[in-house]
């Protein structure tokens, strides 16, 4: 059952969804050869507290940390560790956070110093789909809309989109209806209503779409071992068109990065 949200509970979905926007910018900074995925992860707990929140993902169906942080060919789920980002990685970092009962989840791959750039290239087409998706998710439209734009868009670049994973409805819960598949059929699926809200994450993968669990029961990775890709809005449809409740732009304060790919989905200009 979709649960819609009035627009008193949209703006505190966006509250949480910031604090998650901007743990993301502090963990940005923090980003380098020789950090720790669980010093990041301590970094993260620390900011979701500081701001009068209550870490997502620590303790949800029994995950043991704050983040999940994804290496290189792991797609999502990975558990911090005392192992060493090195120059080259990549590290898809992805967060949650509790405030006034709503819940924020959204997620960012990083660059660890100079990546290779068939990896570069498979970051920036896996952003730009999210927002290709995004584009779609309106009153009228279907779930299969979103899922076969982004799908479309990655394997006309070559690449893989994960089957097994997929975005979700978000709201007191961290999952909720309807799932959000990055691929699909146009004019399939639950219809989009004035008030849903929901996380649009594609999974992105350089090579096949395959993919494997390990035996810690969470972290996923590619089955040919090469690079994946995640990037995760927080979206919620006001006046029958997207509107982003996260936002990216404290990761790119923090990395000196302009962009205005946000503008179209923002009914108000953000101010950081």
């Amino acid at each position: 059952m979709i649960i819609v949200k009035t627009r008193e509970e949209i703006e505190l979905m966006r509250e949480a969804a910031l604090v998650v926007s901007k743990t993301l910018g502090e963990i940005a900074k923090a980003v380098k050869p020789g950090v720790t995925t669980l010093e990041l992860d301590k970094l993260a707990e620390t900011c979701i507290r500081d701001q009068g929140a209550i870490p997502g993902f620590l303790g949800l169906y029994d995950f043991p940390n704050t983040l999940c942080m994804s290496p290189n060919e792991q797609v999502v789920h990975g558990i911090p560790n005392n192992t060493p980002l090195v120059e080259g990685d990549i590290i898809s970092i992805d967060c949650g956070a509790i405030k006034d009962g709503f819940y924020g989840d959204h997620a960012y791959t990083f660059a660890v110093g100079e990546i290779a750039p068939e990896t570069k290239k498979l970051l920036q087409v896996t952003k730009e789909s999210l927002y290709v998706g995004i584009r779609e998710f309106k009153v009228n439209n279907r779930v299969g809309d979103v899922g076969f734009a982004i799908q479309k868009y990655c394997e006309d670049h070559g690449y893989g989109v994960v089957r097994e994973l997929v975005g979700h409805g978000l709201g007191r819960k961290m999952h909720e209806d309807p799932e959000m598949p990055n691929y699909g059929k146009r004019g399939r699926g639950k219809k989009f209503i004035e008030g849903m809200v929901v996380a649009i994450e594609p999974m992105i993968n350089l090579g096949t779409q395959r993919i494997k669990q390990h035996r810690d029961g969470w972290t996923i990775t590619t089955l040919d071992k090469k690079p994946s890709a995640h990037f995760e809005h927080d979206v919620a449809i006001v006046d029958g068109k997207p509107e982003l409740l996260s936002t990216f732009a404290y990761i790119y304060d923090a990395l000196g990065i302009t962009s205005d790919e946000e503008l179209e989905f923002r009914q108000q200009p953000l101010v950081l």
